[in-house]
C-alpha cells in the first residue's frame, strides 16, 4: 500500500494486469535518429555522424579512443537534425559528406 500525501492508502496491484476489453493500455517507444555535426576549434575541422543519443555519443567522441575524432578533445555539438528512422539519418549523412565542402557545412550550421 501506497500513502497519498492526506494519509489515505492506495493499494498497488502486484502481478499481471487483466489488458482485456476496450481500454487496454499501449506503450509506445519511439526511438529518434539524429543527424549531428561536431565541431572542433583547435584543427579547425568538423564530422558529420549518427545517432539516437547524441549527448552520450559526443562522450563517446571524447574519450580516450581511435578515429577521427581522437585528434581533439574540444568537439562540440554544432548541429542536430532529427528523424524517425536510422536510415533516413544515414541518407543525410552521406548527402552531407558528398559535399566536401566545409563552406556548405558552415552555411547550414549557421542557418
Amino acid at each position: 500500500i501506497w500513502f497519498t500525501p492526506r494519509g489515505s492508502g492506495v493499494r498497488i496491484p502486484q502481478g499481471p494486469q487483466n489488458l482485456s476489453g476496450n481500454w487496454g493500455i499501449f506503450l509506445f517507444l519511439i526511438v529518434m535518429f539524429y543527424l549531428y555535426i561536431l565541431k572542433s576549434e583547435k584543427i579547425n575541422s568538423y564530422y558529420v555522424g549518427v545517432s539516437n543519443d547524441v549527448e552520450e555519443r559526443l562522450k563517446r567522441h571524447l574519450s580516450n579512443h581511435n578515429g577521427y575524432t581522437a585528434k581533439a578533445k574540444d568537439w562540440i555539438i554544432a548541429y542536430t537534425e532529427s528523424f524517425e528512422t536510422k536510415s533516413e539519418a544515414l541518407k543525410r549523412e552521406k548527402q552531407i559528406k558528398n559535399w566536401k565542402s566545409k563552406l556548405m557545412i558552415q552555411k547550414l550550421i549557421g542557418s
